[in-house]
């Protein structure tokens, strides 16, 4: 895989659909048996680090760096981006510098997420505001192997 020989750490089992651009492949990482849509743009000019099971739907952003506007001369800042296990980033959806998502969290199609947001929460709108706690049903959630 192209990733890998540019120092991106791939587990087993990912499936890239196609048009995904990585601008620093030695800042991602991504578990095993996640998904990667269709025109997903990860713009990490910082750490990227997606954990297992987790799906990135069609085009969505993730975005390292922003710029200081209070600075005189607006200054680059980079924060990383952390996706955790199990969770969901719907289509369109653009997660901001220094994002962390706990494991199982949702993201709806076409939210802007600029703050962090606790496991098993769905989040949806711009800015992203919390919708409700996510349930999974017992037996579902057994079959997801341990790591």
């Amino acid at each position: 895989m192209l990733l890998r020989r540019f120092g991106a750490r791939v587990g087993q089992g990912v499936y890239i659909k196609p048009g995904l651009r990585v601008k620093f492949p030695w800042y991602l990482e991504i578990g095993d048996h996640s998904w990667l849509g269709e025109d997903l743009w990860i713009d990490n000019l910082a750490r990227v680090r997606i954990e297992a099971h987790c799906c990135l739907s069609q085009g969505a952003y993730l975005c390292t760096g922003n710029h200081d506007w209070a600075a005189p001369n607006m200054r680059l800042f980079l924060r990383p981006i952390t996706c955790g296990r199990g969770s969901w980033i719907g289509a369109k959806a653009i997660l901001g510098p220094g994002v962390e998502l706990g494991p199982g969290v949702i993201v709806t199609m076409g939210s802007v997420v600029t703050k962090s947001i606790p496991a098993m929460e769905i989040h949806a709108g711009n800015p992203a505001q919390f919708v409700k706690c996510r349930q999974v049903r017992a037996r579902q959630l057994a079959r997801l192997p341990n790591e």
